[in-house]
């Protein structure tokens, strides 16, 4: 069976150390860019590699980017095979911000193709709850038979996932497309911006913040009632009139994955988002909720 989305901590126990499953931890904390991968080799989930969010899942910030731009699907292909994932590799991501920083692992891997990829609900926390060990170290890939189907592990990208500004400022003209921001509502609203130089969101944009996706044990809601939750937001749209945005295209994949889990596909990625908008003055930007 192929975890898709998300995964309980009592199914990656009986994963762990098996040949063709692949452990990434992306524990990562913005204000301290070193800290996940000191907590990583301090002890993380055994076997896992690890994946640092500015590193390995970002590319390099530009003069007109966000804070975390894409990186090239060769680029992440190298990474993927650095981790030991290949093209029939069962993944599993987590971290200890609440999927915030494996939603981003999830949905890159999506991008370039890779289906057997899924979250770990609940994180590290549910991992040790459920009676999960560590062990601390690095852990690499070794060269060669490690990663099975490697040969075949070439990007198959999907080119219509990911918006860039100017489609945005496009799309926001048409009445029937939505675009949702994942940021906490204070960040939206203005009233709080701890990160960006400029304080708002997109004029346009609406706020569904990702923390709204988790119950109070920090795992996803169920199914059923994420898709309550986000066919009230959609307000009768279809998710492929979505995009989501957050800061800087990380928590907003945590949405998308929410909406796979309700069963809602198709909705695509603001990759720039917030901190992408606010580098060119004449876009628009609104505060308030």
């Amino acid at each position: 069976m192929a975890f898709s989305t998300l995964i309980e901590a009592s199914a990656l126990s009986a994963l762990v150390g098996k040949p063709g499953v692949t452990i990434v931890d992306c524990r990562f904390d913005l204000a301290k860019p070193d800290a996940g991968r000191s907590a990583y080799l301090a002890g993380h989930i055994s076997g896992a590699r690890y994946a640092d969010l500015n590193r390995d899942l970002s590319a390099a910030v530009t003069a007109n980017s966000g804070r975390h731009p894409l990186p090239s699907p060769q680029e992440l292909m190298a990474t993927w095979r650095r981790l030991g994932i290949g093209s029939n590799t069962q993944v599993i991501a987590y971290d200890d911000s609440a999927g915030a920083f494996a939603a981003r692992a999830w949905w890159l891997l999506r991008w370039t193709g890779h289906r057997a990829v899924a979250v770990l609900n609940g994180g590290l926390g549910a991992w040790l709850a459920a009676g999960g060990t560590l062990e601390s170290g690095g852990v690499s890939a070794a060269a060669g038979a490690e990663v099975e189907g490697d040969a075949r592990c070439t990007p198959n990208v999907d080119k219509t996932a990911v918006l860039g500004a100017t489609d945005v400022e496009k799309l926001l003209k048409d009445p029937g497309f939505l675009l949702i921001d994942a940021r906490a509502a204070e960040r939206f609203a203005g009233t709080v911006e701890p990160i960006d130089p400029v304080a708002g969101h997109v004029a346009g944009a609406v706020n569904q913040p990702f923390s709204e996706n988790l119950g109070s044990d920090g795992r996803f809601l169920p199914p059923a009632q994420l898709r309550l939750l986000w066919e009230k937001r959609l307000s009768g749209r279809e998710a492929r009139e979505v995009a989501v945005m957050c800061g800087s295209g990380v928590t907003a994949c945590h949405n998308l994955l929410s909406l796979e889990v309700a069963g809602l596909s198709g909705a695509k990625l603001y990759a720039g988002s917030w901190s992408e908008w606010i580098r060119d003055p004449k876009r628009p930007i609104a505060q308030g909720a």
